[in-house]
């Protein structure tokens, strides 16, 4: 497989996450060995989307500040994980409600709340009812949570009071 420049500077790690190749901080690697760029959004252009598919987030602090934990933000958050919330409200038909975003405080990683690939939701029995009835049970991660794979190889995981949810893509949308 061959590499493209991206930007200035040559895509040289790669991550295989599910047999979808990745290039931490660029996105998706196809099958050519293209690089995607990701695309981020504001927290305005995030809560418009969500507000049009029914979709409510809530905080702690009661705020969106990216820079505090009790904040819920999606400042810099992926497209691809604003547009796999509303397939997975879509899809399921449930009320969703995110308790995470963007925002200090999440584990780090690549694939962060920080870096705009993840969110958290708020259980409830539809939300859970879908996730364990329409996706692949794939074991336990280090930390306990109990993990299932949807079709699009996003990755949901229980963990205790809520779902948190790495999304590589849109889900189908």
């Amino acid at each position: 497989m061959k590499l493209r420049s991206v930007g200035s500077a040559a895509v040289t790690t790669l991550v295989l996450v599910l047999g979808v190749l990745f290039a931490p901080g660029v996105g998706v690697i196809s099958s050519a060995g293209e690089a995607f760029a990701v695309t981020k959004i504001s927290h305005s252009q995030a809560t418009s989307m969500f507000r049009t598919s029914g979709i409510t987030w809530s905080s702690s602090g009661g705020c969106s500040d990216r820079n505090n934990a009790t904040c819920t933000s999606f400042e810099q958050l992926n497209l691809a994980t604003a547009q796999g919330a509303q397939t997975l409200k879509s899809a399921s038909g449930c009320a969703l409600n995110i308790t995470g975003g963007t925002e200090t405080g999440h584990a780090g990683g690549t694939y962060s709340h920080w870096n705009g690939y993840k969110l958290d939701y708020a259980l409830n029995s539809c939300v859970s009812n879908y996730i364990t009835g329409h996706f692949a049970y794939i074991g336990e991660r280090g930390d306990g949570a109990k993990q299932y794979k949807a079709n699009s190889g996003n990755i949901y995981a229980l963990e205790g009071n809520h779902w948190d949810v790495v999304y590589y893509n849109c889900g189908g949308c």
